[in-house]
């Protein structure tokens, strides 16, 4: 687990659009909670490849776990760049969860699985972006915005939740059966 501190220190490049980059990954997989979209930048910033999945595992977060997750689905979309000098293309990570924008550890797990999946697949570590109900947020520099949110989906669809009686919008029913496929996306450029 990485702390925010550590994170900050890691030297991680800023990326010049964080907004059009949220975007993009946000028209391409329309997260919900718990799901994870890893993307690949080329050096100009433009989307190379990317993927969303949903981990499933331990209620503890596990960097390992995150990591290996993280280098399935990079080895899915797009080939490792280990004979390169140093790393041209850059990974960064959106996740999609409940709560509020701080920092969790949670967070923690998630920025070690990807600075380490970035190392073992030859690409630069990127940003880390959390997208709540609150808006997105990209940890360690703090910058965000307020849309899109974890609950944007319903309004990309076009379906009106009903509220919820804290006020909050009910969450959308989960997929039956064999719809996975709605939860595991993924895009080569």
């Amino acid at each position: 687990m990485l702390e925010p501190a550590e994170w900050a220190a890691a030297g991680i490049p800023l990326l010049r659009n964080p907004r059009e980059v949220v975007h993009g990954l946000h028209s391409r997989h329309l997260p919900t909670p718990s799901t994870a979209v890893v993307a690949v930048l080329d050096p100009e910033e433009r989307l190379t490849a990317s993927a969303s999945f949903r981990q499933h595992g331990s209620t503890t977060p596990d960097g390992w776990e995150f990591r290996n997750a993280l280098l399935a689905q990079l080895r899915r979309v797009i080939p490792h760049d280990l004979r390169r000098r140093s790393p041209v293309r850059t990974a960064v990570l959106l996740y999609c969860r409940e709560g509020g924008s701080r920092w969790t550890e949670e967070d923690g797990a998630w920025m070690w699985g990807l600075r380490d999946a970035c190392t073992l697949h030859g690409l630069r570590c990127g940003a880390y972006i959390t997208l709540t109900r609150e808006g997105w947020q990209v940890l360690g520099e703090g910058r965000g915005g307020r849309r899109p949110h974890s609950a944007s989906l319903r309004t990309t669809l076009g379906i009106a939740p009903a509220p919820e009686p804290d006020g909050d919008a009910a969450p959308l029913p989960r997929p039956l059966g064999g719809a996975r496929g709605v939860l595991h996306r993924s895009a080569a450029v």
